[in-house]
């Protein structure tokens, strides 16, 4: 299973763990993905953030929905920063979940309460 290769972490001490960070304005959530926060993570062509992914589960709903994808293409020079933001409009509570892929250390996720 996939499920079973997804590494998670704490973004404070690992850099490759995506960060979550939302603002809600009515129904409008504009949420914030950046690997490499706390611990600047390597962006070379040998050791890069290839993409990042977010999704919205909404509470009760039956599965996550994919909210938007970023890939990052250039590692050379200007070098790509790690960092997306997405626009959603909903009024319901739920998980917002991000993964990123790392060219040598694989995929990597984290959440937070959508309130």
């Amino acid at each position: 299973m996939i499920s079973g290769t997804i590494k998670s972490g704490d973004w404070k001490g690992e850099k490759h763990v995506p960060v979550i960070e939302y603002e809600r304005e009515g129904n409008l959530v504009r949420v914030e993905v950046a690997v490499g926060k706390e611990i600047p993570h390597p962006n070379t062509p040998e050791h890069h953030i290839a993409w990042i992914q977010l999704y919205f589960h909404p509470e009760n709903g039956a599965f996550p929905i994919l909210v938007g994808t970023v890939e990052f293409t250039n590692h050379t020079d200007p070098l790509t920063e790690p960092r997306a933001v997405f626009f959603f409009r909903t009024e319901k509570k739920g998980k917002l979940y991000a993964l990123s892929y790392c060219n040598i250390h694989g995929l990597w996720e984290n959440e937070v309460q959508l309130e």
